[in-house]
């Protein structure tokens, strides 16, 4: 069971890493958009896709502190 919490613990630390990173990138890029943006319907598209984003983010980091909790609950006598 060790192996198992451990395997998770792993793959949720790379998950998070890899959708912070991409979302970091994808945030730089939404805002330069923004900024250089001529039409006003562009710059309103890249407001919502810039919310998008760090909505993601963050469901990521909530999903990773939940995915802990729940093997936190795993009694230890199933270990």
């Amino acid at each position: 069971m060790q192996q198992l919490k451990s395997l998770i613990d792993n793959w949720v630390l790379l998950a998070q890493g890899l959708i912070g990173s991409i979302g970091a990138l994808a945030f730089l890029v939404a805002f330069m958009y923004k900024i250089i943006a001529v039409e006003p319907r562009s710059v309103m598209e890249a407001k919502r896709w810039i919310g998008r984003i760090v909505f993601g983010t963050i469901g990521v980091e909530i999903a990773g502190t939940l995915t802990h909790a729940l093997i936190a609950t795993i009694p230890s006598s199933a270990h």
